[in-house]
């Protein structure tokens, strides 16, 4: 699996999204930064074989709601 492909979906995923919000018109926006921690620690990968790029990085996510582990843990820090 190349990187490229994971950095390819992301684009990919955020070009839809600019289609729906009517495009983006600043990019350091913090709709972007929750849909990269969206695509790299929740969104399961075909390429991945189902894992997200964190699984296979071995950065895993526990815990039934990922959202809620995620902030929870950014919380105590």
């Amino acid at each position: 699996m190349r990187s490229s492909s994971v950095i390819t979906t992301f684009e990919l995923l955020k070009r839809n999204r600019e289609k729906v919000m009517r495009s983006l018109k600043k990019t350091d926006t913090l709709i972007l930064t929750g849909m990269q921690i969206f695509h790299n620690y929740i969104l399961p990968h075909m390429a991945l074989e189902g894992q997200t790029p964190a699984d296979k990085a071995g950065l895993e996510v526990k815990g039934e709601n990922k959202w809620l582990t995620l902030i929870q843990n950014s919380a105590k820090q």
